[in-house]
């Protein structure tokens, strides 16, 4: 048997301590002097540490619309500037309808409008001077999409203000979003953080239009009623007040840099600050400086939570809302507003809840079944290929403390099927070391020395293990990259634990057997 690199004992021994050092936070209560970089256990999954299953539906046609409707305030703008008059702006669903007042202005409006609008599909002006804009059905698509995608990481960013660790948020189909919180048991609050839109605008109110004849049905054009929060009257009825509103968006949620938990100082209540971002804070200015004496609306989910008063002009770039918050509807609403508002509503359309009774059974069970099934291999290991199968067994044990290490330094999270990949792999790492000596007996019997047998083994053994750990690597991966949650979960324990087979297996049994048989001048016999 040729000499073992010396190079490659080093790496297995330096293997072998970052491998305990990764390891020991998961087995036992770590030191304060221990490297903080491998000081955290691994993190559990919910089907081990308990939590809420959640899968939400995004409501993606409501983004479309939401998309067209924004686009009637870009229609008014450039109508406007082209001193174009028009006697109807709306939208209906994914269709803009602009209605011009005079015929002579047909030619330019339309000219203007395939300019501007080159996501629709623009009809000809009918016989009443209304021109029919449809979205494209690639654009409505695109849109969708994106709604999706904006929706998983506004829901991310609310899930990561909760404090909780390894929360699994992942897209399902088209329109669908999987949520999975491990160690958290509020599911109602959770529902409320996740599934609030949170949508807020800052409207003019319109001080010269008459309330009483618009709630009567003569709403003033570009003018739009919404109402207050429901409170309850001296005659114990629930009542809402009414405000006359300019239809269009002065500020949105999406100009707000921070929102943080404060305390009105006029009444003593709780409230949330907002600190809009430089583009905010510059319109809200001018916003301020031309409309002094006048109110506006702060407008939060189609509700208007006040409309205070401009005194002066407010360079600060900042606002409060007010509500008679307590502390944890506060605290919620400033983590919604931070996060931003969904792009679309979404509903809950399937609940879970894993209590962490249930998760400490499943660990237990788990780790039962590793346990037996290891020590079963050890067992056959050792009776079946005497100190060929010890080799194997230290081996193996080497693998367990790799994996465990591995998984715990890239932050991985453990899972039901996690655990099940674990018992895969030392299945699959004892299946290495039996090609490896069936190799060996067969070399044997062909008349070698035990010495060339071994190498013989090896080298013919070789090929075979890379070629059948490399597919079930390449099935792994494929699982982990259109997997979900514990798919993945499995996945990452197979990936780590086929790498860790194939090191163990063929390099570190091998330089065992090297160290043992190196200073032999003759072997007459194996243990295998």
């Amino acid at each position: 048997m040729h000499s073992f690199p010396r190079w490659k004992i080093w790496l297995i021994l330096t293997v072998l301590v970052v491998s305990l050092m990764g390891s020991l936070p998961n087995i036992m209560s770590t030191p304060s002097w221990w490297p903080s970089a491998l000081s955290h256990p691994m993190s559990l999954g919910l089907d081990l540490k308990g939590g809420i299953h959640l899968v939400l539906d995004v409501d993606v046609n409501k983004a479309v619309t939401h998309s067209v409707e924004e686009d009637v305030d870009t229609a008014r703008q450039v109508l406007r500037k082209e001193k174009i008059r028009y006697r109807k702006l709306a939208s209906e669903g994914n269709t803009l309808k602009i209605t011009i007042k005079e015929a002579s202005d047909l030619a330019a409006a339309e000219t203007l409008l395939k300019d501007t609008f080159s996501n629709y599909n623009l009809s000809p002006a009918a016989a009443d001077n209304t021109f029919v804009l449809t979205l494209k059905d690639s654009v409505a698509d695109e849109t969708r999409k994106f709604a999706v995608d904006q929706a998983i990481e506004v829901i991310r960013g609310r899930i990561d203000a909760l404090g909780t660790t390894e929360p699994v948020i992942v897209k399902q189909g088209d329109h669908r979003i999987l949520v999975q919180i491990p160690g958290y048991e509020d599911s109602a609050r959770a529902k409320q953080l996740i599934g609030r839109t949170a949508e807020l605008q800052f409207k003019l109110v319109d001080e010269k239009g008459d309330l009483e004849k618009a709630m009567a049905g003569s709403i003033p054009p570009g003018d739009i009623i919404m109402y207050g929060p429901a409170k309850r009257g001296a005659n114990g009825q629930l009542n809402r007040q009414p405000y006359l509103l300019k239809k269009h968006t002065e500020l949105s949620g999406s100009e707000i840099a921070d929102a943080r938990v404060s305390i009105d100082s006029r009444f003593n209540e709780y409230a949330v600050t907002l600190k809009f971002n430089s583009k905010g804070s510059h319109r809200f200015d001018k916003l301020t400086a031309a409309h002094v004496g006048e109110r506006f609306a702060i407008i939060l989910e189609g509700v208007v939570n006040s409309a205070p008063v401009i005194r002066e002009r407010i360079s600060g770039g900042s606002a409060q809302i007010t509500g008679s918050f307590t502390p944890a509807e506060a605290h919620d609403l400033a983590i919604i507003l931070r996060a931003g508002a969904l792009p679309a509503p979404v509903q809950v359309v399937e609940e879970r809840s894993i209590g962490p009774s249930l998760g400490q059974d499943s660990i237990d069970q788990g780790m039962k079944s590793i346990i037996i099934g290891t020590l079963f291999v050890l067992v056959f290991m050792g009776i079946y290929y005497r100190m060929f199968g010890m080799v194997a067994n230290v081996a193996l044990i080497f693998n367990m403390l790799l994996i465990i290490g591995a998984m715990s330094m890239i932050g991985s999270t453990l899972t039901l099927p996690g655990m099940a990949g674990i018992v895969l792999t030392i299945g699959m790492a004892v299946d290495a070391n039996v090609l490896i000596f069936e190799r060996i007996r067969e070399e044997l019997n062909l008349g070698k020395t035990p010495l060339a047998a071994i190498d013989g083994g090896y080298d013919k053994a070789f090929s075979t293990i890379i070629d059948a750990n490399i597919t079930t690597l390449i099935a792994a991966i494929v699982l982990f990259q259109f997997g979900s949650g514990p798919v993945k979960g499995f996945a990452v324990t197979l990936s780590v634990g086929i790498l860790a087979s194939m090191f163990t297996a063929i390099t570190v049994t091998r330089a065992i057997i090297a160290v043992s048989t190196e200073k032999r001048a003759r072997i007459e016999k194996l243990s295998i």
